[in-house]
């Protein structure tokens, strides 16, 4: 098969401009060789897709909060929109001095950046943007994301203790500390739909929600859409990088493109994360049967993905610009105290439905509803002893200061006596 550019071109409008290269060189290329350059060029092309977004999003979200909180924005560099600002901002990052403390242990210290980029980027690669455009299907995807995920613990320790830095050093365990609290809701949520489906693959999760799960198991997309929050650093629980409290946490040694690095790697994350929901209870790239068209199917589905992962990104931006900061103790109770019993309770209730003979060979709406009316059943439950404990704090609260105001009196009485 020769190359023919309007063939090319067709292919790349229908996303299948690799299955096209592997007929054009395979007569001239060895199969292992086509693999591994389209291979390298996947990865160029997310990695370079992922930097360069980021640009977009600082400022999509500058805008965004901007418009919550009745301001205007950036507006003055790149005309009224300020579309420039991001860039000028990168720039200023990439001349800014770049400054090694006193004492600071070189190799840890400018490893850290380095590898929360790498991690950020590296989770990616199972992410399936279409049917068929996926990096690697791995039979344990899910696993192998709380693998990586789980590795920026490690960046953190790295960036804070190499840092030579008390305060430093401080954030990083308070980071350590949240990061693996909140992992635990996180995983015990994805057990969920893993469960439903049968899978751990990516694309086995896509291809099993005839309903989306969010609409099956909306307790679970909760659960991890809080865990998520915690994990990326994001309000609330931005207590990675609370300088009102510890100047500004682990990265407080770093300038100029390395404090980018980690700026780039949060953003990245974040995207991640919103990627990550929109896959596993958003149904990914499925879009009412349209994707499955012979022609433009997978550019729908693509476009699909996209604009669901846009939309769970805006609830990141949206609860940013709204919500204020927790306190580390609430942060932690939330945590402990009820997120982590209200994930095993369900993984509990939906395993046992799950192995319930009548509920697996219904059809597919019907098991749907069934998993929803529990879902809802135990979230109820859930609020209500919330609803229980909050009065009865209130109870003790109130009597306590009465006995207080009691005592206060008769002191008073003592003393005109």
């Amino acid at each position: 098969m020769s190359f023919n550019l309007i063939d090319f071109l067709r292919s790349l409008v229908q996303l299948t401009v690799f299955d096209y290269l592997r007929a054009v060189w395979a007569d001239s290329m060895a199969p292992w060789l086509i693999e591994a350059i389209l291979d390298i060029a996947g990865i160029l092309i997310v990695s370079t897709f992922l930097l360069l977004i980021v640009i977009f999003l600082i400022w999509l979200e500058r805008k965004i909060i901007a418009r919550i909180q009745d301001r205007i924005g950036p507006n003055r560099v790149g005309g009224r929109f300020g579309l420039l600002q991001t860039v000028a901002d990168v720039i200023k990052l990439l001349v800014k001095e770049q400054i090694t403390p006193a004492g600071a242990d070189f190799l840890a210290y400018n490893l850290a950046p380095l590898l929360t980029v790498m991690t950020s980027l590296l989770l990616w690669a199972v992410i399936p943007f279409a049917d068929g455009i996926i990096g690697v299907d791995l039979n344990i995807g899910v696993f192998y994301i709380l693998s990586i995920s789980s590795a920026s613990v490690v960046t953190i320790l790295l960036a804070g203790w190499g840092s030579n830095n008390k305060y430093a050093l401080l954030g990083a365990f308070r980071s350590v500390a949240q990061l693996v609290s909140y992992e635990i809701p996180m995983v015990l949520s994805l057990i969920v739909p893993i469960l439903l489906a049968h899978t751990m693959t990516l694309q086995g999760l896509v291809l099993a929600q005839i309903v989306p799960y969010l609409l099956v198991v909306p307790l679970s997309a909760i659960i991890f859409f809080i865990s998520a929050l915690a994990e990326t650093g994001r309000t609330p629980f931005d207590l990675l990088e609370a300088e009102s409290e510890i100047v500004a946490g682990f990265h407080i040694e770093y300038s100029g493109m390395k404090f980018g690095m980690f700026f780039l790697a949060e953003f990245i994350s974040t995207l991640f994360m919103s990627a990550l929901f929109a896959t596993i209870y958003l149904g990914g790239w499925r879009f009412f049967g349209l994707e499955s068209l012979e022609t433009w199917g997978r550019p729908i589905g693509f476009i699909a993905f996209f604009v669901k992962m846009f939309a769970v990104y805006f609830v990141f931006v949206w609860i940013r610009g709204t919500l204020p900061r927790v306190r580390i103790d609430q942060m932690m109770d939330l945590n402990w105290k009820f997120l982590v019993p209200l994930s095993l309770v369900l993984v509990l209730v939906v395993a046992i439905v799950e192995k319930l003979s009548f509920v697996t060979n219904s059809g597919p709406y019907l098991h749907a509803a069934i998993h929803l009316v529990l879902n809802l059943a135990v979230g109820l439950g859930a609020l209500e002893i919330l609803r229980w404990r909050g009065r009865r704090e209130r109870t003790a609260y109130e009597s306590a200061r009465e006995l207080e105001g009691l005592e206060s009196d008769e002191l008073v009485a003592e003393a005109a006596h």
